[in-house]
């Protein structure tokens, strides 16, 4: 689907503007090399070969006034497309293009990295218009809530869950949102890139508990079609949080989306454990070595003497590496459980985490890449058709 619709005659700014979505931005660009712009909505999606797109681009190189007029007539019958308009930016022209409806100015000699970041907002800006509109949800009526959980730290937690959470957008675009519950130390934000408004001590106040919309309107969008419920600011937030608070909150993200992921602190605190018990599923995670294996079977051990150990359980083998000197049978001997997928060590995971952009938000090819789409593979709703036995089964790094 083509969330971008392009017109201008101008193919050099067209072609930046495909290397700007093809750089990490999900959907394509439909272009109309032309200077003709059409009388109005109507006219505009007779042309368009799918739905509605989410982005109008006018320019550069058509008429201003009549780029003005068109962005006019779009606020008035199609308030929900985004209009940016490419001109040189200047203060007179910037307020009158704002008063006609349109969201943004773009610069006709902006390279395609600038052109990649104002489509991000206006992604964002469609995204929270549409914020009140019903989720899809299971048959139960309710989300499936999956922890991302370690007992040991850096294991690549984080990236594991940012990454599913980006994965599952795409099965279910605006059904996802990822909880960060990493309370004094989380990195979803910056794993996402994000600069959040609001955080999870905004999402657990009265006003959100006691209503939705509320809640709602304290989540952050991301480009990838999903929303993120980021950690607090400042680690001091975290002291204020109960795990009844954190209960209530997945419980009405489940009710309201399809898909809750919850990436949590190392260890197994009050607030984790709290969290765990909301979880329809658990992806565990541990990277290949031997204190990050036998941390895990630890934290296996204690919660199976709690008996709070969810349903849905899923073994991820972060970092996997054949030449560390441990093979996956002598991780799963540790362990006494199947491992369920295997992520091999990559230098492009790594680079995307610094980038802010989850390897999966992009087209790459990596065999770290088809790791992590195996285990979104098993909460799509083919994967979850599947036995759980045969859900699990041995990998091969």
């Amino acid at each position: 689907m083509s969330r971008f619709v392009l017109i201008t005659p101008n193919a050099d700014f067209e072609n930046r503007l495909r290397q700007a979505v093809a750089g990490g931005l999900q959907g394509g660009v439909q272009t109309f090399l032309t200077n003709v712009l059409p009388a109005g909505p109507f006219d505009l999606f007779a042309q368009l070969n799918q739905e509605r797109p989410e982005v109008l681009v006018l320019g550069p190189d058509v008429p201003m006034d009549e780029a003005l007029r068109l962005a006019t007539v779009l606020d008035v019958q199609a308030p929900d497309l985004t209009v940016l308009l490419v001109s040189e930016p200047d203060p007179a022209f910037i307020l009158q293009a704002m008063r006609a409806g349109v969201r943004d100015i773009l610069s006709p000699s902006a390279d395609s990295d600038q052109m990649r970041v104002l489509l991000e907002h206006a992604c964002q800006s469609f995204a929270n218009r549409h914020r009140t509109e019903p989720f899809q949800q299971s048959d139960s009526g309710k989300g499936t809530v999956i922890g991302v959980f370690s007992p040991k730290g850096g294991v690549g937690k984080t990236t594991i869950a940012t990454n599913l959470a980006v994965g599952l957008g795409k099965i279910a675009p605006m059904s996802v949102v990822i909880v960060d519950l990493d309370l004094q130390f989380g990195d979803v934000a910056s794993g996402l890139y994000l600069n959040p408004a609001h955080t999870v001590t905004d999402a657990v106040s009265p006003a959100a508990s006691q209503d939705t919309l509320v809640l709602k309107a304290f989540l952050t969008v991301h480009p990838s079609s999903i929303y993120a419920l980021c950690a607090p600011v400042s680690p001091v937030e975290a002291d204020f949080i109960t795990p009844e608070q954190v209960t209530r909150l997945l419980e009405q993200l489940a009710d309201e989306f399809q898909y809750v992921v919850v990436d949590t602190a190392p260890g197994l605190p009050e607030i984790g454990l709290a969290a765990m018990e909301a979880c329809t599923d658990v992806v565990w995670v541990s990277a290949m070595d031997i204190p990050s294996v036998r941390g895990l079977r630890s934290g296996l051990d204690i919660l199976r003497q709690l008996d709070i150990m969810p349903e849905g359980r899923h073994v991820v083998l972060n970092m996997a590496d054949p030449k560390c000197g441990l093979s996956v049978q002598d991780v799963e001997s540790t362990l006494g459980a199947p491992v369920d997928v295997s992520v091999p060590r990559s230098r492009a995971i790594a680079f995307s985490t610094n980038r802010g952009v989850p390897v999966l938000q992009e087209a790459r090819k990596d065999p770290a890449v088809k790791g992590l789409n195996r285990l979104v593979e098993r909460f799509s709703p083919n994967g979850r058709a599947k036995s759980p036995r045969k859900t699990h089964r041995r990998v091969v790094v």
